[in-house]
C-alpha cells in the first residue's frame, strides 16, 4: 500500500509504514539483508484453544525479520464461545487477522482453507497449542529458503510435576529420541507433521490434504506419501516449537481411539506410514491375533480405567493401542 501527498500537478509516493520499518532494519542489520524479499504466511487452525500469545511472539519475531508477512488464524467451529471472544484480539494487531468459521470442517479441510486464504509464497503451519521457545525461529525457517517444504519438529515440555505425570507427556517424551532431526531425515516423508511446518504455497494448492480425513489423526501422513509419490523432498531441521499443553488422560484417551479410528478406516491408504499397521502386518499367526483380541476383551476396560486415572502405565497404553486396534480390524473384516 503506498501513500501519496498531490501538491498541484505533483505527486509523492511514501513507501508504506511496514516498508520503512524493513529498510531501517536491515540497516541496523545487515545480515539480514537475504531474507527482505520473502513472503510467509503464517496459518494457524484453532478449535477451542486461545492462541494469542502464540500470535504476539509469531507477530514480533516476523516484524523483527523485515519480511512481508501475515498470520492468519482460522476457527474451525469452537463450541467454547469464550475462546472465540479471547482470539478475537488477534485482528488488533497489524498483518493479523482471525477468521470465524460456524461449522467445523475437520483437520484437513480447516487447513486447506487457510492455504486458500493466504497471500504470501510459503506456508507456515503452526498448531494452536504451540509455544515458540527459540528467539530465531522464523529466521530459522527463512535460511532454509527456497526449500518446498521444511519440517521443524516439536519439543516435549512440561511447566510442573503434576503435567509431567499426565499420560499425553509421558508418551510424547518416551517418543522424542525418535523425533529429532537426524532420525526423521532418514524417513523423511513418514515423520511429516503439521504441527510445525513450512511447505511453498503452489506446491500446497496442488497437493492439498485428503478432505476425507475429518477426524483426529493421519492427514499430515498422507500428506507425506504424496510427497513421496511426487517426489518431492522434505528437510527436516532442529526448529522446534514447544507442546507444553497437555490434555487429562481421559481426553487423550479418547483423541487415542479416536486416531486408531481414523486409521483403521484408512489403513490402506497409510499402509507403509504407520507403526502400528507394520507391526500388525508382521504378525502372520493368525492365533497371536486372536489372543491379543481376546487380552483386549477381557481386560480393555480394566486397563482403560488405569490409563484415565493418576497412576497410567505408559506399557499398558501401547498395549491398549494394539488391542483396540485389533478389535476395530475384526470388527470391519469380520
Amino acid at each position: 500500500m503506498l501513500l501519496t501527498r498531490k501538491s498541484g500537478c505533483k505527486i509523492t509516493t511514501f513507501p508504506s509504514i511496514h516498508k520503512i520499518f524493513s529498510i531501517f532494519f536491515v540497516f541496523l542489520h545487515p545480515d539480514m539483508a537475504q531474507f527482505t524479499d520473502n513472503e510467509l504466511s503464517i496459518l494457524i487452525p484453532t478449535y477451542n484453544c486461545v492462541c494469542v500469545e502464540l500470535v504476539r511472539r509469531l507477530h514480533q519475531q516476523a516484524m523483527a525479520t523485515g519480511i512481508n508477512f501475515e498470520i492468519i488464524v482460522a476457527d474451525d467451529g469452537s463450541t467454547d464461545a469464550s475462546t472465540i471472544e479471547a482470539n478475537r484480539e488477534i485482528s488488533s494487531l497489524p498483518h493479523c487477522r482471525f477468521i470465524e468459521r460456524k461449522e467445523n470442517s475437520g483437520r484437513a479441510a480447516i487447513r486447506n482453507f487457510l492455504a486458500r486464504q493466504a497471500s504470501h509464497a510459503y506456508i507456515l503451519y503452526i498448531d494452536s497449542d504451540m509455544t515458540v521457545i527459540s528467539p530465531d525461529f522464523i529466521t530459522r525457517y527463512l535460511a532454509c529458503l527456497p526449500a518446498q517444504v521444511v519440517d521443524g519438529g516439536v519439543a516435549i515440555m512440561a511447566d510442573s510435576d503434576e503435567q509431567k505425570q499426565l499420560l499425553r507427556y509421558r508418551y510424547e517424551k518416551a517418543e522424542e529420541p525418535h523425533h529429532t532431526a537426524t532420525e526423521r531425515q532418514k524417513t523423511p516423508y513418514q515423520h511429516l507433521h503439521t504441527a510445525n511446518l513450512l511447505i511453498a504455497r503452489d506446491l500446497m494448492l496442488q497437493h492439498p490434504f485428503d478432505e476425507r480425513l475429518r477426524h483426529y489423526g493421519y492427514e499430515d501422513v498422507l500428506l507425506g506419501k504424496i510427497m513421496q509419490r511426487q517426489r518431492i523432498p522434505i528437510q527436516h531441521i532442529e526448529n522446534p516449537l514447544g507442546f507444553c499443553i497437555f490434555e487429562s488422560n481421559a481426553q487423550f484417551m479418547t483423541k487415542t481411539e479416536e486416531g486408531l479410528r481414523t486409521l483403521c478406516q484408512f489403513r490402506n491408504d497409510l499402509r507403509g506410514y504407520s507403526r502400528m499397521l507394520t507391526f500388525v502386518q508382521g504378525i502372520h499367526i493368525p492365533a497371536i491375533l486372536w489372543l491379543i483380541r481376546l487380552f483386549h476383551f477381557v481386560f480393555g476396560a480394566t486397563i482403560r480405567r488405569n490409563l484415565c486415572g493418576s497412576r497410567p502405565y505408559l506399557s499398558l497404553f501401547k498395549i491398549y493401542r494394539l488391542g483396540y486396534y485389533l478389535s476395530l480390524l475384526n470388527h470391519r473384516e469380520g
